[in-house]
């Protein structure tokens, strides 16, 4: 008897297959890592054969660890890397190009191009995302226009256009051989191609932007069964796809209007379930899709993406040798009571979400004399904080709904100081559930509901449980204090990249 649901799980910098029963308790997982490939500065390179192979393998050896095999699986789910975009032959299966990954930037040029007329919100209301270099759309643009006869192909069909999950499922149900070539509806609002309204490929987005409908992926639902694999073994249902960072959403079991997650790792990904219709955002966020499941109406999302945070400790580790570990930075930032009024803004790369300001550059702030190695790194994990509260502030403004609890995870939710930290600037309780793997259990719960294994959300509800909860500790006067000198930090932050030397 069909006992478990697996997981592909296929992230920036590995590919992870798991397992997971009724519970939602992990029963096996295996993780291959892939190769970061930078030909030049700006340029972030997978190659997706690397990405095929290591999934074939982590899918069969997740199964032989935990002495199972293909017929315990009652079905497949993918959580994937979102807007990384590739090309591919339909009648080989060989990419045209390595993919390029969401960080990569060398379509900026397009971007300003495309910006000239309208300015970046241009498509914001079609859409829900600014013009911005890392949404798919250009980079295949990019793509077109520089690989050898990539238009051309595209134009007569034989070039195949997706994101990972595309890709994995189309090799995983036969590839040249019958493969299936579909996305669903999250990974697709993330192209900048897709209409927010119809959930489908917009004539006028792709016009603009030069894309051949051809080349295209169907766009289906989250949760629904798509068809079977073929490799690297037979007759397993895919069922359910889901991009990363709303796997995450929905693994937390955010099922309600205002309820939000944020997943705290390298950046930080917070979004909040808004319900059935989209939330314009006018505070710097984007409208995207939370999940569809098959035959229900949609249900959209506003998500805030902060650039630096868990970065921002490896940098205190490999650029100033200030700690040996990242678990370090919390013992030293309780060497001290409070920040001693120092403050350090992460725009290393600019500031993403709520501010977008590309010409934002890092700054510690507040230093004097009596300022030690402990307030440099308790100002290192309140910047993670501050950054949240900004979004969480803009997703309350932007939808009218009060966030009243934060459901965490990723690798930081570890850092107990960052937590507290986090509910008293929130004034909301933060809770980490006891399975931490949201992203890859979000994509077995999609598959799960298709094919049966759970009968509804509310079977996903229960399984959900608290691991720890922490409680707002923290009088208004100090929160007020505190956060209104962070937003004076941040604003000496923007443009710095800008100004005349």
């Amino acid at each position: 008897m069909t006992q478990f649901v697996g997981a592909i799980d296929q992230g920036t910098t590995s590919s992870r297959f798991i397992v997971f029963d009724r519970e939602g308790h992990i029963i096996s997982c295996k993780q291959r890592e892939h190769a970061q490939v930078y030909p030049r500065p700006g340029h972030v390179e997978h190659d997706p054969m690397e990405i095929w192979r290591n999934t074939q393998a982590v899918m069969q050896d997740a199964l032989e660890a935990a002495g199972l095999t293909p017929k315990d699986l009652l079905s497949i789910g993918i959580t994937n890397q979102r807007e990384t975009t590739l090309i591919w032959d339909r009648r080989t299966g060989t990419p045209l190009h390595n993919a390029l990954v969401w960080q990569d930037t060398r379509n900026d040029r397009l971007v300003t191009e495309f910006a000239r007329d309208g300015g970046r919100d241009r498509f914001r209301a079609l859409t829900g995302l600014p013009l911005a270099s890392y949404f798919s759309g250009l980079k295949l643009r990019w793509l077109l226009d520089h690989v050898e006869g990539a238009r051309e192909k595209a134009e007569a069909g034989d070039v195949l256009f997706g994101n990972i999950d595309t890709w994995l499922v189309w090799n995983l149900t036969g590839g040249p051989d019958g493969g299936l070539h579909l996305t669903d509806v999250t990974n697709a609002s993330r192209t900048q191609l897709m209409s927010l309204e119809t959930l489908a490929w917009d004539d006028g987005m792709l016009a603009t932007f030069g894309i051949p409908r051809a080349m295209l992926p169907e766009i289906v639902s989250s949760s629904q069964v798509y068809g079977e694999t073929r490799v690297p073994f037979a007759g397993v249902p895919i069922a359910g796809i889901l991009g990363d960072q709303q796997a995450a959403l929905f693994g937390q079991t955010c099922f309600q209007p205002g309820e939000a997650k944020n997943t705290y790792g390298t950046g930080c990904f917070a979004l909040m379930n808004t319900g059935e219709a989209p939330v314009p955002s006018t505070c710097g966020l984007v409208t995207t899709l939370a999940y569809k499941l098959d035959g229900q109406p949609a249900v959209y999302a506003l998500e805030g993406s902060i650039a630096i945070t868990g970065a921002l400790v490896q940098w205190l580790r490999d650029n100033l040798h200030m700690i040996q570990d990242s678990a370090e930075v919390e013992r030293l930032a309780t060497t001290v009571e409070d920040n001693g009024g120092v403050y350090f803004v992460p725009a290393f790369s600019g500031l993403y979400a709520p501010h977008w300001n590309e010409g934002a550059r890092g700054l510690i702030i507040g230093l004097t004399r009596y300022a030690n190695r402990g307030h440099i790194a308790r100002a290192c994990l309140e910047a993670t904080a501050f950054q949240t509260h900004e979004v969480l502030e803009a997703m309350e403004k932007d939808s009218g709904i009060p966030v009243r609890e934060l459901r965490s995870d990723g690798g930081m939710v570890a850092n107990v100081t960052l937590m507290q930290f986090q509910a008293d600037i929130l004034d909301v309780p933060v809770v980490r559930p006891k399975v931490t793997e949201t992203t890859a259990l979000g994509a077995a719960y999609a598959a799960g509901l298709a094919t049966g294994y759970w009968q509804s959300t509310d079977d996903l509800v229960r399984n959900w449980g608290v691991d720890r909860r922490w409680e707002p500790n923290m009088d208004a006067t100090q929160r007020q204090r505190i956060t209104a000198a962070w937003g004076r930090a941040v604003t000496r932050s923007f443009d710095w990249d800008m100004q005349d030397d």
